[in-house]
């Protein structure tokens, strides 16, 4: 029996083009790259004001069912999705996140693909790429140590070190830095006070990175962020502190797009990364905008869910940004169907006709959603070798019977080759042009109204409960102006509800709001559901263990 190559095996025999190359077959001069060695590349300012003029691309999103342990393929499919695009004739360009460091050693892995849809150099993007990741880390860090500075020098401000709401991040799953205490060891350290870490990707420097249209509104934003409250518990911004235009310095390349290329030599922008069941799950509003101007085709993705990543893309980053999607792909795997339907992991393998059909419901949901969005939605199958005739016949009919366009997608083994009749699809819809975007909810409306839209529209709840601290923070942002915002809710992501064991299509459950935060600098609320955690922790076995290099400097294990 052969012998599948991994993933990382794949991308080392890629045979990449220089990236002046890519970047001279979408109309970039040379001046307008800062190179990053041979194969990746920064685009400068000069790059994104030189495309203004040119006519937007159409756009569509990419995004999945729930997640389960099986695997769904979202951005496989998405680079897939762009390969094929491009062997039929289109001028298609990818929109991705940056892998954050925490999954990669942890549970989930990175963010470049999969099998023979992938961009590369994945163990460059899925490290330390650019160095984005490690100034998002700086600036949120400096604005940390001048808080606690500004204390021990007298505190002008009157902060209360009891209300101080910004943490400091790592770009790394470390449960232990969860809660801490800082300053101790005598005076001249500080004031001791509680404190705690978050992974670098839920820093709302990230968020404002990737919603800012440029470096001054970078800048704004920034001196926005609300870091405390003084002792008459009226609000104390970052600006305050007049730290701001440092943390926009310490920015001053990660704000830049970085370009790279598909394994199949297509162009694709992988520029921002914040997680989508903690944060908003999208890559940059400035990568976007560029992939427009650049393509006649954009294919981005939103994380996890539809419920999650997608509604935050539709209702935060469209809303913010001024975009309108024109198309969704919805990605589903017949394995992680039949979980939703009951299936253990272990005998996903086995044909079983009834579980597909118990949790097409969690697939049923996702797609009604996104029409909810006045999109239309091409339902995607991204195909396991496991995969049965009768039940890949069966998912094909039920789509078909709800009236949903569905494609079989074979990129993962096939490349661009595998994904012919999607694209062809996505192209037909595209061409029909029967989008009408809307978001769900006015952020005009109060807290709790648009909360409650979001989990009876989307999740299909029956309500919202909030707990006592909660009904607090919405009254005090209520009376500070906060409230006029989107919604930005941390959830699980494994289940359309907040408790991650609910698979399927659940009904009549509530969501419980225990915490909410403004995010004034991003422009959205964070609302907390469930034990979702804002740092991560590494699993009994770590993706690490099983990572290795050679004295040639070649990665092993790195998927």
């Amino acid at each position: 029996m052969a012998k599948f190559k991994s993933d990382i095996e794949i991308a080392q025999e890629a045979k990449m083009l220089p990236i002046v190359d890519v970047a001279k077959n979408c109309d970039i001069a040379l001046d307008d790259l800062e190179l990053y060695g041979k194969y990746k590349a920064k685009l400068s300012a000069h790059a994104i004001a030189a495309a203004e003029e040119k006519k937007d691309g159409k756009l569509v999103l990419v995004t999945a069912i729930s997640p389960t342990p099986a695997g769904e393929g979202k951005s496989t499919t998405t680079i897939g999705i762009v390969e094929s695009l491009n062997k039929i004739g289109k001028n298609a360009m990818a929109a991705l996140r940056e892998p954050s460091l925490g999954p990669v050693f942890g549970i989930k892995g990175g963010a470049c693909g999969g099998g023979y849809a992938q961009v590369v150099p994945m163990e460059d993007i899925n490290l330390h790429f650019t160095g984005d990741m490690h100034a998002i880390t700086a600036a949120n860090n400096l604005l940390s140590a001048a808080i606690d500075n500004h204390i021990h020098q007298g505190n002008s401000l009157n902060i209360d070190a009891r209300q101080i709401v910004w943490k400091r991040v790592l770009d790394m799953n470390d449960r232990a830095l969860r809660q801490v205490v800082v300053s101790l060891g005598g005076k001249t350290n500080g004031f001791p006070r509680e404190d705690g870490f978050m992974i670098t990707v839920a820093s709302e420097v990230m968020a404002i990175l990737c919603l800012s249209k440029d470096l001054e509104d970078l800048k704004t934003r920034f001196g926005n962020i609300v870091i405390a409250y003084n002792y008459d518990n009226e609000p104390i911004f970052a600006k305050d502190l007049n730290v701001h235009k440092a943390m926009a310095v310490l920015m001053k390349d990660a704000i830049k797009p970085n370009l790279v290329q598909t394994l199949e030599n297509n162009p694709a922008i992988v520029h921002g990364g914040p997680f989508a069941n903690i944060a908003h799950g999208c890559n940059s509003l400035i990568a976007t905008k560029l992939g427009l101007k650049l393509s006649d085709i954009l294919v981005t993705e939103a994380g996890f869910g539809g419920d999650l990543g997608a509604e935050k893309f539709l209702n935060i980053k469209c809303r913010l940004g001024g975009l309108k999607p024109d198309a969704v792909v919805l990605v589903a795997t017949i394995r992680a169907l039949k979980m939703h339907g009951g299936v253990d992991k272990k005998d996903l393998t086995i044909e079983d006709v009834d579980a597909l059909e118990r949790g097409f419901s969690n697939l049923k949901r996702h797609a009604m959603n996104m029409k909810k969005f006045g999109l239309p939605v091409l339902i995607a199958i991204n195909k396991f070798a496991s995969d049965t005739d009768l039940e890949i016949k069966t998912l094909e009919k039920l789509c078909q019977d709800m009236g949903f366009e569905v494609s079989l997608n074979e990129c993962f083994l096939k490349g661009g080759d595998g994904g012919i009749d999607t694209a062809k699809k996505l192209v037909d819809m595209l061409e029909k042009d029967t989008a009408n975007f809307k978001p769900i909810y006015d952020e005009k409306l109060s807290i709790p109204e648009k909360v409650e839209t979001i989990v009876k529209e989307i999740y299909g709840g029956s309500g919202v409960e909030f707990t006592t601290r909660a009904k607090k923070q919405i009254a005090r942002l209520k009376d500070l102006g906060f409230d006029k915002m989107p919604i930005c809710m941390a959830k699980t992501q494994y289940s359309f509800s907040d408790d991650p064991k609910l698979m399927g299509a659940p009904k009549d459950f509530k969501i419980t709001v225990r915490d909410i935060r403004v995010s004034a600098g991003a422009g959205f609320i964070v609302c907390q559901t469930g034990d979702i955690m804002t740092m991560p922790g590494l699993p009994k076995t770590p993706a690490a263990v099983n990572m290795d290099i050679d004295k040639k400097g070649l990665i092993e294990g790195l998927f």
